[in-house]
């Protein structure tokens, strides 16, 4: 498993502010830039409100167009990731907005007819959510049935299928621009509580999606696989095929559709979803719907990649390996600081599967490991940490870097001072001071610091 990291912001601080010494005397104070940056929360509303990557992208078309393979992986995003390439940067940012348009399309409504159910309709699903500029059609939405039966609000069928994200292609404009025909899938994370469970279920089992070779030694996390194979056809006669089945159908139909064009498929999911666009890519690629016949009557494999935001460990070791094998490309972008991305195999993973570098332990076979590359991210925050998995975190500390760093820095020098007065106000108020009142000034004022903090 290759890891690299985002530049060291320290670095990105200091060279900037180096670049910008010769004009300091003109500039406003550190202090007054700090203050005005932490007066503006990180990301206000939605990351397209404040950077609108489809734009970024049609303005640098010319750039995007010839080195579209590199930026989806064809050479590993070698040289891309260390300092991180604009134009990478943009793409997943990019792709990071289609997943975030599953998050808001979501309807969470108990009362609402719509519930478990995307709020729009096809044509309308990227314009309510603010990318009706983003030169994709939607094509088919997407439903995951959970195989975990849960009491429900409002009498909704437990085991009935979830809206889970859906399927885009780009226009005919759009695939010029790109120099691609691009199907993008994307999925959302883990919403409700059957899926909670899916997510705890860390058995690995083997994944058998090829029906002409098992491979019994790839195995999977049984939840996972459970959300992606499991269907409504025993609860009812009209049931919702699996998840699996309308992804095979609708990206088979797409193929033959642009027979003949230059094609990529992109999935893109946070966290649950993330292991779902994995388990499509390898069952893609392992019963070879991605393999076309050019012109020329060669065969030749449309490229598959993966860009995963917070995903878990999905599979063991040859599960991996079977990716890689494949060809399947996969960017995970994830915060170090990000629980979620630990798991499965907090212990047993990729990392203590050999001793010493020579001696592989009997288990290792049942590890789990992370497939692809990973592009690290590293953020939190102690007044909310649930902020260290969520996706509009994730594509904010892409978009605004130095501003995220100089937030802790300025959070780091707030500490410190803290820190001080309350050692300060301490030690006043352990002297044996005559007069009671300065004693109860020094007790409310140790008190009151770390109120202020929280």
């Amino acid at each position: 498993m290759k890891q690299v990291r985002l530049p060291s912001k320290s670095e990105i601080i200091s060279s900037s502010s180096s670049s910008s010494s010769s004009s300091s005397s003109s500039s406003q104070p550190r202090q007054q830039v700090v203050a005005s940056l932490l007066a503006t929360p990180v990301s206000s509303s939605s990351p397209s409100s404040t950077y609108c990557p489809l734009e970024a992208v049609a303005a640098t078309s010319s750039g995007l167009c010839p080195s579209w393979r590199e930026i989806q992986g064809c050479t590993d995003w070698e040289h891309l990731l260390e300092p991180l390439h604009p134009l990478l940067r943009q793409e997943i940012i990019r792709y990071g907005e289609f997943v975030t348009a599953c998050y808001l399309a979501f309807d969470l409504d108990p009362a609402s007819k719509r519930y478990w159910n995307c709020k729009y309709g096809k044509r309308k699903l990227l314009e309510e959510v603010g990318m009706g500029g983003s030169g994709y059609e939607v094509t088919k939405y997407i439903y995951a049935t959970p195989d975990v039966s849960i009491p429900t609000p409002n009498g909704v069928a437990p085991c009935c299928g979830r809206w889970i994200g859906y399927v885009a292609v780009a226009s005919d404009n759009m695939a010029r621009r790109l120099g691609r025909r691009d199907v993008v899938i994307s999925f959302r994370g883990t919403v409700t509580s059957s899926e909670w469970i899916a997510n705890f279920m860390s058995s690995l089992t083997p994944a058998r999606l090829d029906p002409h070779d098992s491979r019994e030694d790839v195995k999977v996390e049984s939840g996972f696989l459970s959300l992606y194979t499991a269907d409504e056809a025993a609860s009812s006669r009209f049931g919702i095929k699996s998840c699996r089945e309308q992804l095979l159908s609708e990206v088979s139909r797409l193929i033959k559709k642009h027979k003949g064009e230059e094609m990529s498929i992109t999935l893109a999911g946070h966290s649950m979803g993330s292991s779902l666009a994995l388990l499509l890519a390898y069952d893609i690629s392992e019963l070879g719907l991605n393999k076309v016949t050019s012109k020329n009557d060669s065969i030749r494999d449309i490229p598959i990649t993966v860009f995963s935001f917070g995903g878990p460990r999905v599979g063991n070791l040859a599960f991996k390996e079977r990716c890689d094998e494949l060809g399947i490309k996969v960017l995970r972008i994830a915060n170090v600081n990000d629980p979620i991305t630990k798991l499965p195999g907090v212990v047993f993973n990729e990392h203590f599967r050999v001793l010493g570098g020579k001696y592989e332990f009997p288990w290792s076979c049942s590890c789990y490991a992370h497939v692809g590359v990973e592009l690290a991210l590293d953020f939190f925050n102690v007044q909310n940490p649930s902020c260290v998995h969520d996706l509009e975190t994730y594509l904010s500390l892409l978009q605004f870097p130095d501003k995220i760093q100089i937030e802790r820095e300025a959070n780091l020098r707030i500490d410190d001072f803290i820190h001080k007065a309350r050692d300060w106000l301490q030690s006043v108020q352990n002297l044996n001071m005559q007069l009671p009142v300065w004693r109860n000034v020094a007790t409310n004022m140790v008190s009151l610091i770390p109120s202020q903090r929280t």
